[in-house]
């Protein structure tokens, strides 16, 4: 393609652009089309694309979005770099709405969800999960998110529910038990996908709101549509100011493991990229 970009980006709820002066793409892909067109865009000499995952119009709920279709798109574009940010709940009283946190484990909750590039073989591959994000992306967006001023914080497991509906105050509290301390219906398949391609992956979870059985205070009501979209909104031009920043101080070689992420990750038989056995197949129903 004659439009390229290395960093991917994509919105999350109330986060539906990125720059101003960018070429709107519509694009396809073996698994259908990605969740809506993809800006891309310049940032100190380096293309960015910008996708919002669940359309500009917000028309995708978490378990329609053609996870696989995103990615793919990105990687045709020559990405090899995605910043993930979403809005996200609060399972922790000390965890307070405005602010961030850079994500390194998570807990899948989801089901049915088209989560592999190697549904059906011939080759069967095992993407390791242990370190699902970037240790360097990681490390970048915490010291851009400081430089800043914001509230950062390092570390932390999310949650990932089927949704659309939020979590009960039983399963609430049970996440908690676990150990979780962000609560999100997005960032699974988003993540492992990216993985199978052998991208470099972070999330930037904003806290929007404390979950359902978080607070025992009853002046702490449970998470709502409308509160998590005003304080998304509240805290936006600083989240976009952070990733901008980031991608400003982008290093430009990949010293982290994900560009081999795969490389021990078959079993048998011979390895062959997805686009070498692609299983189409229609996108997850609406």
């Amino acid at each position: 393609m004659s439009t390229t970009a290395t960093l991917g980006v994509f919105g999350g709820s109330g986060f539906y652009r990125l720059l101003d002066d960018v070429e709107l793409l519509r694009m396809d892909t073996p698994f259908g089309p990605p969740s809506d067109e993809i800006a891309v865009g310049r940032v100190g000499g380096a293309g960015v694309a910008f996708l919002p995952r669940h359309g500009a119009r917000h028309t995708l709920p978490p378990g329609a979005i053609n996870y696989r279709a995103n990615l793919w798109a990105m990687r045709e574009l020559g990405v090899t770099r995605i910043i993930a940010p979403t809005a996200a709940g609060s399972l922790r009283p000390d965890l307070p709405p405005g602010a961030f946190v850079v994500c390194d484990q998570f807990i899948d909750r989801t089901w049915g969800r088209r989560d592999t590039y190697y549904p059906a073989g011939p080759t069967v591959a095992h993407a390791s999960a242990a370190d699902p994000y970037c240790p360097q992306l990681r490390r970048l967006a915490l010291d851009c998110g400081r430089e800043l001023g914001l509230a950062m914080r390092d570390g932390g497991t999310v949650v990932v529910i089927q949704g659309p509906r939020f979590a009960s105050r039983a399963e609430s509290r049970w996440y908690r038990s676990l150990g979780a301390e962000v609560i999100n219906m997005t960032q699974y398949p988003e993540l492992i996908l990216a993985r199978e391609l052998e991208l470099c992956y972070v999330n930037i979870s904003l806290i929007t709101d404390y979950d359902a059985g978080v607070e025992r205070d009853p002046s702490v009501a449970p998470v709502s549509a409308d509160e998590v979209t005003e304080v998304f909104e509240a805290n936006l031009a600083r989240l976009r100011g952070l990733i901008l920043r980031m991608a400003e101080r982008m290093p430009p070689e990949r010293e982290c493991p994900c560009s081999q992420a795969m490389a021990q990750a078959v079993v048998g038989g011979e390895r062959r990229a997805p686009e070498d056995q692609l299983e189409a197949g229609p996108p997850p129903p609406a």
